[in-house]
This record gives structure tokens, sequence and C-alpha cells, in this order.
């Protein structure tokens, strides 16, 4: 009987936890209190300590790359398994998740750059059926886009003063994922020497880059599971530790203080890193070939 009186004031007692809670929190009486001493004027709510906590918790985030948690993991495994090696490879991570980080953003910004340059080939032709020359089309289609990134200002001048348009393009096309600038300096070569129409040639042009686009995107779309695949399976060993230490096997103890642990975790780092080179590379052959 005692027990089921203690198990219903702890519920009551919960209960009026919740409802203060939902009414306003702890401090919702000095809030009220504060609001009435100035007079209805705005005042902030909720502890300060703790927004305070949440807004560093968030620069810190912004600032920690996704390569230092890698050095983060290691520094918990160092302190879990009483070894530093685990802060050695962490730290030798590092510089590998960088990489793949860098390498990730540099493709999104080709990515970019090559819409871009697909929206500017289409601006152009438009421009250009809407009564505007050449050089002026291009002028006014390059305001407001990003399709010649950095060497806008020399194609810009070059369109303005008649200068070697073709040429700046050339030039432009250097940088990652604007391939398609080649295209649209042909296009211009072959619409002010020999006068065809460079609506038309930039209609085909822009098919033509938004389907390779689109076939690029199809075979990422489809070596998308591949590369799942070999992410998870290269995250079996981490269950494996885990599974283990759920079982009492204390799998760290025996990979770091024990001869024929270090000689098995060697071994088996050195099979993971081949095996995620391997499959990357095929991956990226196949992106390469298509």
């Amino acid at each position: 009987m005692t027990g089921t009186t203690e198990a219903q004031t702890g519920a009551a007692v919960a209960c009026l936890g919740a409802a203060v809670w939902l009414a306003g929190g702890w401090h919702a009486g000095n809030r009220r209190a504060r609001l009435l001493l100035v007079g209805g004027a705005a005042v902030g709510s909720g502890p300060p300590v703790a927004h305070r906590v949440a807004a560093g918790l968030r620069r810190l985030r912004g600032r920690l790359r996704g390569e230092w948690w890698a050095a983060a993991a290691g520094l918990v495994l160092a302190v879990l398994g009483a070894s530093v090696l685990p802060v050695v490879a962490g730290a030798a991570g590092v510089p590998v998740l960088r990489r793949v980080r860098l390498a990730a953003r540099a493709r999104r910004a080709r990515e970019r750059r090559a819409d871009a340059v697909i929206a500017l080939c289409g601006a152009i032709a438009g421009e250009v059926r809407a009564g505007r020359q050449p050089g002026e089309a291009l002028v006014y289609a390059a305001r407001d886009g990003a399709g010649l990134g950095d060497g806008q200002a020399a194609v810009l001048a070059a369109a303005r003063f008649g200068g070697d348009v073709p040429g700046a393009l050339a030039r432009a096309a250097r940088e990652p994922g604007a391939g398609g600038l080649l295209g649209l300096a042909a296009c211009w070569r072959v619409a002010v020497d020999r006068g065809a129409g460079l609506a038309a040639g930039l209609d085909r042009l822009e098919g033509a880059l938004r389907a390779e686009r689109d076939q690029r995107a199809d075979l990422r779309a489809q070596v998308a599971g591949a590369r799942a695949t070999a992410v998870m399976l290269a995250g079996l060993p981490a269950l494996g530790l885990l599974l283990g230490t759920a079982l009492g096997a204390d799998p760290l103890r025996v990979l770091l203080h024990t001869g024929a642990g270090l000689g098995c975790l060697l071994a088996g780092a050195v099979l993971e890193g081949l095996g995620m080179w391997w499959a990357m590379r095929i991956v990226r052959g196949a992106e390469e070939t298509a």
C-alpha cells in the first residue's frame, strides 16, 4: 500500500512539473513580475545561461569542420581504451577527411558553374531574339549571372569595345565547370565571321549542355547505391566493436594492449583503406568513362 501511495505521489509531482513547464516554465512568475514592472515592455524569455550555452554550441559546430570529428572520436576511444593509438589514428584521418570534403565542395562548385553557363547561353539567345546585337546581348545576359566567373570583366570589356570575345571566353573556360564557354566561343566566332544565326547556335549548345548535365546526374544516381554500400561496409568494423563491447568482450583492450590485437588492428586498417580506395576508384572510373 505504501508503494502505491509513493507511486501516486510521484506521478502527481511529475504532472505538476509538466503543467508548470507548459504554462511558461519555472521562471514564469518572475517574467510576469518583470512585465508588470517595466510597463508591459518586451523582455527576454528563458534562462540566459541556457541561451548562451546554445549559442556557444552553435558557434563551435560552425567552426569545427567535419574532419575534426575524427580527432574527437580518436580522443574518446583513447580515453575508453587507455591508449594513445586512437589519437594518432584520428589525427591521421583529419587530412584525409579534409581532402574528401574539399573535393566534394569543388565538385558542387563545378556543377553550379556549369548550370550558370547553361543559363548564360539561354539568356544570350533570348536577348539576341529580342533584337540586341551580340555584344550588347552578352553584356545584358552576364549582368545578373555567374557564368563567366573571374573572367567576366575581360569578356565584358571585349564585348563592349570590340575586342576578341571568343579569346576571352576561351580563357574564362579554363576555370573548373566552365567548359561550356568553349562552345559559346565557337558559336560567337561562327556567327561573327560567317554571319550565322547566333541564337540558333546557342539554342543547340544549351540543349547539348543540358543533356550532358542530365547524363551526369543520372549516372551519379546510378552509382549512389554502390557508393552507399561501400560506405556501409566500411562502417561494419565499428559496429563489430560496439557489439563486442555490449557482450562484455572488451575488444578495445584486446586490440590496443595485446600483440595479436595490434597485428589484427594494423591488418584490418590496411585492408579497410585498400577496400575503400578500390571501391571509390571503380565509382570514379565509371563516372569518368560515361
